[in-house]
């Protein structure tokens, strides 16, 4: 497997039909890439060939610039071979606690053509971290006049590490009087509960030193150690007894401090201070307190079911004469829709070419909601009448493509609204906007403010005089809608015409290149055209009638245009 195992869906390249713009609204390619690693490789270790595994060739990494689209910046690409390499520490325990699957799930970009590659990287465990307990010794008073078989909950050891690498069992150091029993709750965790063989005689020795060791089911096994210091006090007959070896409830996370989240409730048949119970936490804690008095326990801190979802607190009863009972309490939180949906835009396009294709890509949407269940389930949309639409890519991931034909002379730019909404109740939304620019294409040829000319000119006018002037318009912009004017026909032989007539190429007027004779030549005709500078460009055409008077008359003008060309 190398430094990581691939699996890898269909893969496809598209061609690459215009080198700049047209290549990045080609359409993303479904892609799922998928590697396995163990946790904590070095930065700069290989993960795998995503190139190869996306096959593309060395030839074509420079221009296609394939690199990681992600928040938490944990690998990257490298430019040179393709190879997806460790670029942060990864520390299985802090990226994904005690979740049995460690997945770490991102986009992979490439440009020329705009392409989207799913990427998951599943994060395997190892064996870092030693079973532990949170005190190196820890004392338990036990009365001599306890029976055989009595039981007691020990302390228990934290274990980062999941599966066969986290905490597998107890044992204790030989002793004539104990025994150890591995015990485990319906969860899976493990506790150890120390187990009395024999009468203990206070007289005869009032102390027990014994170390409990917890292990772990790694190759090689790691462990942590406690040392166990009981003593033996004197006969006090009966232990105290809580009403429920555990005890369960369930907080909601918006659950405010101060609040009473239960009571305990133990008991012990011995009269007078050795019936007298106060109660304590076996370990200390933070987030509750406890009533020495009442056994009642309260919430000192705000809760986070996306921080902490459960609780295990162990309560301790103490009688007057020393004897310990104890008991658990799981406190399970409880999710609320207190997080709104968190809307990320991935290589963002700012400018459309206004004749992109229906379905051609705009921008990579990826939608994140911290709560889980219906809290975290999150609908994306578009808000208003716009030519674009939204389609889910994949998890938490959608496409921005268009959805309809543009026209820049229409609509010059679009402000787009996506709005994201949770399905909790009452639901959370958010929105993200962000405007994009319609650029020109030549699609507008330019047309005459008239279908025809028809001019008077006086007879014997002077030369270099302005007889006449066109005017066309094109909506396009820049060049594309640049018009310059020519004459393109005439009934006149070419030398001729030459000698009559020309046209300014900017303003459209019409000169007369010398006197004209009204005997000799009457009236004729011309076809001027209108060209804009768009590549390719795009033309129209206008015949002015010119007449010939001997007296100068007003002048009169109707239009007859040729069609487009």
């Amino acid at each position: 497997m190398g430094s990581g195992a691939v699996q890898r869906g269909r893969a496809e390249r598209r061609p690459v039909f215009f080198p700049l713009l047209l290549s990045l609204f080609s359409p993303a390619l479904s892609e799922q890439i998928r590697y396995r690693i163990p946790e904590e490789m070095a930065k700069g270790s290989v993960v795998g060939n995503l190139a190869k595994d996306l096959g593309f060739s060395v030839q074509e990494l420079p221009t296609r610039k394939l690199r990681v689209s992600s928040e938490k910046p944990y690998f990257s690409v490298s430019a040179e071979s393709g190879e997806l390499l460790v670029s942060s520490r990864l520390d299985r325990e802090q990226i994904c606690g005690k979740r049995p699957a460690c997945v770490l799930e991102f986009e992979a970009v490439a440009e020329d053509p705009l392409n989207f590659y799913h990427v998951s990287v599943e994060i395997e465990d190892v064996n870092d971290h030693s079973p532990k307990f949170t005190q190196t010794s820890f004392e338990l008073q036990i009365s001599e006049s306890a029976h055989p078989g009595t039981r007691f909950i020990l302390e228990v050891a934290e274990d980062a590490d999941i599966a066969l690498n986290a905490l597998q069992n107890y044992k204790l150091s030989p002793s004539p009087s104990f025994s150890l029993i591995n015990k485990e709750k319906q969860d899976g965790s493990k506790y150890p509960e120390l187990v009395l063989d024999k009468t203990l005689d206070r007289e005869q020795q009032s102390y027990h030193h014994l170390v409990l060791t917890a292990m772990d089911g790694g190759n090689p096994p790691l462990s942590g150690t406690t040392e166990l210091q009981i003593h033996v006090t004197d006969a006090n007959d009966n232990t105290p007894v809580f009403s429920q070896e555990v005890y369960k409830v369930s907080l909601p996370e918006n659950t405010a401090p101060g609040t009473t989240v239960l009571q305990v409730s133990a008991t012990d048949q011995d009269e007078g201070f050795n019936s007298e119970i106060t109660y304590s936490f076996h370990r200390t804690g933070q987030v509750f307190s406890l009533n020495s008095k009442s056994g009642e326990i309260i919430l000192q801190k705000t809760l986070d079911f996306e921080d902490i979802k459960e609780f295990s607190l162990v309560v301790e009863g103490r009688d007057g004469g020393g004897l310990v009972a104890q008991c658990t309490v799981d406190v399970s939180v409880q999710d609320e829709n207190d997080n709104s949906p968190e809307i990320t835009f991935h290589s963002l396009l700012e400018m459309i070419l206004e004749n992109a294709v229906p379905g051609t890509l705009i921008a990579l949407i990826k939608i994140h909601d911290q709560d889980s269940g219906a809290n975290g389930e999150v609908n994306c949309q578009l808000e208003g009448e716009v030519p674009f639409k939204i389609i889910s890519s994949s998890k938490n991931s959608y496409k921005l493509v268009t959805d309809s034909n543009l026209d820049r002379e229409l609509t010059p730019e679009y402000n787009i609204t996506i709005i994201a909404t949770d399905r909790g109740k009452p639901p959370l939304s958010s929105s993200k906007s962000v405007t994009f620019y319609i650029a020109d294409i030549n699609d507008n040829a330019p047309v005459f403010n008239q279908l025809s000319y028809l001019v008077y000119v006086a007879e014997n006018n002077p030369s270099g005089a302005s007889i006449a002037q066109v005017s066309a318009s094109d909506p396009d912009l820049g060049p594309n809608g640049q018009v310059s004017y020519s004459i393109v026909a005439s009934d006149l032989e070419p030398r001729a015409l030459l000698s009559y007539v020309s046209v300014s190429p900017q303003s459209g007027v019409v000169f007369a290149q010398r006197a004209f004779d009204h005997e000799q030549l009457r009236a004729f005709e011309l076809t001027l055209q209108a060209r804009d500078q768009g590549s390719p460009a795009l033309s129209a055409n206008v015949i002015p009638h010119i007449l010939f008077l001997a007296l100068f008359p007003q002048t009169s003008t109707s239009l007859r245009s040729a069609e487009p060309s």
